[in-house]
């Protein structure tokens, strides 16, 4: 068994692919899927904020496509939404503080829907949230998961809008986050009381450090197969390790 670290990579069948959006915008992204090609579910990810440096290659998304397809059976769909760059490529277009990005958004949940891979799950990051939260509350998704949520580009009345969704929004808020805290996540979140405020201790905005990816990547997949929580730390099999951390 080997100590799975912050550039260990796990075997998966990786694959670039290009989105196009309702307005004409070509998205680049990656589909990261078992090697067996039997998948228990899609993740969509949605990165934070471009102008201050998030990506697709963020590094919570990275791991979540070097992990999951092996650890948990999971595909993983990130992208670069519009005007975005990053080592995977650039997307056309240019930022719009969370507005048309509802279109990338969208784009990936039909490349989900045309490729039959299940209703997704979306996990938004920081400003990936905002995204998730203004445009999402309509879909046919499994579930949300919102890490770091600011709150920065969501109005109340959108938030209320999630009040009556059918499927599970967990909202997973780092004790020592730098935008918005758990007992103030509360306060924000209680026009949609079905959404879970899951305070985590310890953390920062950026969940920076291998036991905050736990807690990240566990808290996931008890969404999606609660069986396989804890997640495994090690590995027995073949493991790549990403020259570029």
């Amino acid at each position: 068994m080997t100590e799975i670290v912050a550039n260990s990579v796990l075997p998966a069948k990786r694959e670039l692919i290009h989105l196009t959006t309702s307005d004409g915008e070509k998205l680049i992204g990656e589909l990261a899927s078992p090697i067996d090609g039997k998948a228990i579910a899609t993740i969509i990810t949605v990165h934070p904020l471009p102008t201050h440096g998030g990506n697709t290659d963020s590094h919570l998304y990275r791991k979540m496509s070097w992990r999951l397809p092996a650890q948990a059976g999971i595909n993983i769909l990130r992208f670069n939404t519009r005007g975005t760059c990053s080592k995977l490529g650039t997307s056309s277009g240019s930022f719009d503080s969370s507005n048309n990005e509802g279109k990338d958004l969208l784009a990936a949940i039909k490349y989900v829907k045309d490729n039959n891979l299940g209703k997704p799950y979306v996990v938004g990051w920081s400003f990936g949230t905002d995204v998730t939260l203004r445009h999402a509350f309509d879909q046919d998704l499994s579930g949300v998961i919102l890490l770091s949520p600011p709150l920065r580009f969501t109005t109340q009345d959108e938030l209320a809008k999630w009040k009556n969704v059918t499927f599970p929004v967990v909202a997973l808020v780092p004790e020592f986050d730098d935008y918005l805290k758990p007992d103030e996540a509360k306060l924000r979140f209680s026009v949609a009381p079905n959404i879970q405020i899951v305070p985590a201790a310890g953390a920062k905005h950026l969940w920076v450090g291998e036991n905050s990816v736990q807690v990240v990547m566990n808290e996931i997949v008890k969404m999606i197969a609660p069986s396989l929580v804890p997640l495994p730390i090690s590995w027995d099999g073949p493991m790549e390790k990403w020259n570029d951390i």
